[in-house]
């Protein structure tokens, strides 16, 4: 399995769907090949990494 190694130091965006009250809050960051995801209220929790042509396709698919 793929991952974004610690030593990256991965820099997380937040999604600009995410309000300001803390509730609902996806971030992202992106390292060569690779997107990845998580909950900014757990930044420690699990990741979900996958490989960005495979991110390209879900955004591409939700926007549908």
């Amino acid at each position: 399995m793929q991952s974004i190694a610690s030593t990256e130091r991965p820099a997380w965006r937040k999604s600009s769907h995410s309000g300001s009250t803390g509730g609902e809050c996806v971030e992202m960051a992106s390292a060569p090949g690779l997107v990845a995801i998580r909950d900014s209220k757990d930044p420690h929790g699990p990741k979900l990494v996958i490989p960005r042509d495979t991110f390209a396709s879900l955004v591409t698919a939700l926007k549908r």
